[in-house]
């Protein structure tokens, strides 16, 4: 089963935090872990985030960042490609969005996810008006 992860969502997997558990699950239950390409600098930035105010060291803040890197070696990441940005504008004009968040929904839709993963009520909604199957963590 390709599942394809929205950033904030697939962050769960290295931050402990609701919603954790159901990201756990669903990367044990994937056969292929699928994200967008803008993916690792949003989770990068989450975690820069998170050691400016404190709540992780630098050392923790590189071992998050090796155990992504080492994760994402092995997950489709789709690229920002024409078919990609079509759907992201689509989305775009037919919901309340974020760019960034109609973008990983375009990724879902090129890389044919069986399910695409948020926690974003908004892009949950955007996502199934796209055809995808959509699961909350």
């Amino acid at each position: 089963m390709r599942v394809f992860f929205d950033s904030s969502a697939f962050a769960k997997r290295y931050i402990s935090e609701p919603g954790t558990d159901k990201v756990l699950a669903w990367c044990d239950r994937a056969t292929e872990i699928g994200l967008s390409a803008i993916a690792l600098p949003e989770i990068i930035s989450a975690f820069c985030r998170l050691r400016r105010e404190g709540r992780i060291n630098d050392t923790q803040y590189r071992q998050l960042k090796t155990l992504l890197l080492a994760d994402i070696e092995d997950a489709a990441i789709c690229d920002l490609t024409p078919p990609v940005l079509a759907q992201s504008i689509a989305s775009l004009e037919a919901n309340i969005l974020r760019g960034m968040d109609a973008i990983h929904i375009g990724g879902a839709v090129a890389l044919q996810a069986d399910v695409f993963i948020s926690e974003d009520a908004r892009q949950r909604e955007a996502a199934g008006m796209a055809g995808l199957r959509v699961e909350s963590v």
